[in-house]
């Protein structure tokens, strides 16, 4: 993950200049920003930009940066809708960062790997699993449980049971699987020192 220096970070004058340029009104400008970053969220997500509230934000930091350059804008929705294109542009040439066993090709050889070798890798997603809130480990088995269609009503089922919108249900969901993916590693790490 990149860090951001703060050149590209939205400062709190910036902000200010932001929310200024949306609404007179302070109170209106927060919600007239809201509604624009809900906008560029949805704007991502349609597309595929992942994940989409990251992207909106960088989309907001960089609107901020040319307000601040004293550019002529005559609609301010439409120019962060033209940033997001871009934005999204970029995020479409980087590298796809995913996991291995989500590859076809691997899949096919995890299931080529002998039992012996999945053993211990298995036994320690079992502990970490385990290990989980209870919560958690619900949430995290519900929400990849099914396939395809089953799997988007579950997803959409989870996301209303919770309160939560199908985004804020992912962002936790990949959370949760970080930190089950770091506690395998970690298992793994210890049981080899303990085998050598």
């Amino acid at each position: 993950m990149r860090v951001r220096d703060d050149r590209q970070a939205l400062t709190g004058a910036r902000l200010a200049d932001l929310l200024g340029r949306l609404h007179a009104d302070a109170e209106q400008a927060g919600v007239e920003y809201e509604r624009l970053r809900h906008t560029l969220i949805r704007f991502f997500d349609w597309r595929g930009g992942w994940p989409p509230d990251e992207c909106a934000d960088e989309c907001l930091d960089r609107l901020a940066r040319r307000l601040e350059e004293d550019v002529a804008i005559a609609d301010i929705r439409q120019f962060a809708l033209g940033i997001a294109r871009h934005v999204l542009l970029e995020r479409r040439r980087r590298p796809i960062m995913s996991s291995i066993t989500d590859l076809p090709e691997a899949a096919k050889m995890a299931r080529a790997t002998p039992a012996a070798e999945e053993s211990p890798r298995l036994d320690c997603f079992d502990r970490c699993l385990s290990e989980m809130p209870s919560e958690g480990r619900a949430l995290v088995i519900g929400y990849y449980e099914g396939e395809r269609d089953t799997k988007i009503a579950n997803r959409r089922r989870l996301s209303a049971s919770l309160g939560l919108s199908e985004n804020a249900l992912r962002s936790r969901v990949q959370r949760l699987r970080d930190r089950l993916e770091a506690c395998v590693q970690a298992c793994l790490g210890a049981s080899g020192r303990r085998s050598s």
